[in-house]
């Protein structure tokens, strides 16, 4: 009785994925053929044949001749399903592009204004307090207005992310009756303009209780916005811990807050640095508040509970209408060092939040069977099979169980 070959698993060759949108060569060309159809047929009839004109009204008649045009192509070649998926991943991908292209363009347009000024060492290691309208460029800079914004920054982090995220724990694994009324108070904040926040600081602290401008009620005024921010994001994503979690941690004794602090923020603590840094973010780039707070200084302040301090949004209002060019162009630095900040801080947001998937991947590397020698991958199945044939029992025998009675 003949045995079939088997083929070890660990020697099989993988199945390679279908994707369904995979695109090819003829694909592509295809794509390119639509699009130029479709701005050939609209110039044809938006320029020639109607008393039409104009930028606008031509790129959107284009892009909707070129759906068309597209549409009708794949449906004749790969069928209806085929063309409403690609179509509305054509859709989907010009929406993300268009969402891009001013960010693109505003990063690239303050780069070539501010560049020339922000690579020279005089912009980080001198300030504004000896520069006159005869002063060359090579002289002056912004190192009061970095040291500024870098201790405003640490105040309102000291402030707003224990408040936010005491607030999330609050919301998300105690409620209560106070539950829903302090959402509605951090939904609300939301929404508060940021000039309402330094006008709040303002009357409240400067006007009222008499103190002087400084960096620490800048702080504060920040911190109201960066406060919800961080609440918010917080309790996002203490909602995805898993209930057993918890459940786990009551069962074996342990009181609540402790299975609060031991257990689930533990377990969401990259989610919660992200949530601050995020919040970060959204505060460091805020002009207005510091406008009542604040003010404004050209020489270095390191002490931010006294006396007027300067930051880089205080440094690029205060510069850019200026009417001398070599100020006009430390303003451009000024605003591309605060957007190199502010990508800054959104790329490490990125990469905290995906510490804990990068560190399940390398587990899952680590416990991963090691790959089988060539030599064993190579020798063919029935060698193996005839190597070690199986066992045949005869059945015409009589003395064993199997053969007949």
């Amino acid at each position: 009785m003949s045995v079939p070959a088997t083929v070890d698993p660990a020697h099989r060759v993988p199945e390679r994925p279908v994707r369904p949108r995979m695109v090819g060569r003829d694909d592509g060309l295809v794509l390119v053929g639509s699009a130029a159809s479709g701005m050939s047929l609209v110039w044809v009839v938006y320029e020639r044949l109607l008393p039409l004109s104009g930028p606008v009204g031509f790129w959107l008649l284009s892009y909707v001749a070129f759906l068309a045009i597209y549409r009708s192509v794949v449906r004749s070649t790969h069928g209806a399903l085929a063309a409403r998926d690609r179509v509305m991943a054509v859709v989907v991908t010009s929406g993300a592009l268009g969402l891009a292209a001013p960010l693109t363009l505003i990063i690239l347009f303050v780069f070539s204004k501010g560049i020339g000024a922000l690579v020279k060492p005089a912009f980080f290691t001198q300030t504004l307090a000896k520069v006159g309208p005869l002063s060359p460029e090579d002289q002056g800079g912004a190192q009061h207005a970095i040291v500024g914004t870098l201790e405003q920054l640490g105040l309102t982090v000291a402030v707003s992310a224990p408040l936010g995220v005491a607030t999330a724990v609050f919301l998300n694994e105690v409620g209560g009756r106070l539950a829903r009324p302090v959402r509605t108070i951090v939904d609300a904040m939301s929404g508060v303009p940021s000039i309402v926040a330094g006008l709040f600081v303002y009357s409240l602290l400067i006007r009222t209780l008499g103190w002087s401008f400084s960096g620490f009620a800048a702080s504060l005024a920040l911190a109201m916005l960066m406060l919800p921010s961080v609440t918010r994001t917080t309790e996002e994503v203490l909602r995805l811990v898993p209930g057993g979690l918890r459940e786990s941690a009551l069962a074996l004794g342990a009181p609540e807050w402790r299975a609060t602090l031991q257990v689930v923020l533990p377990t969401v603590r990259a989610g919660v640095v992200t949530a601050v840094i995020l919040g970060m973010a959204r505060a460091v780039g805020e002009t207005a508040p510091l406008i009542m707070t604040s003010f404004n200084s050209s020489v270095m302040n390191w002490n931010p509970f006294s006396g007027p301090q300067s930051s880089l949004p205080i440094y690029v209002y205060r510069l850019v209408g200026n009417s001398d060019p070599g100020q006009v162009r430390r303003a451009w630095a000024g605003a591309l060092a605060l957007i190199v900040l502010v990508l800054g801080l959104f790329t490490m947001a990125r990469w905290v939040g995906g510490a804990p998937q990068r560190r399940e991947r390398r587990r899952q590397r680590r416990q991963a069977p090691a790959p089988a020698p060539a030599s064993a991958a190579a020798a063919p199945a029935s060698t193996s099979a005839a190597a070690a044939p199986a066992p045949t029992v005869d059945l015409t025998r009589t003395d064993h169980p199997g053969g007949p009675q």
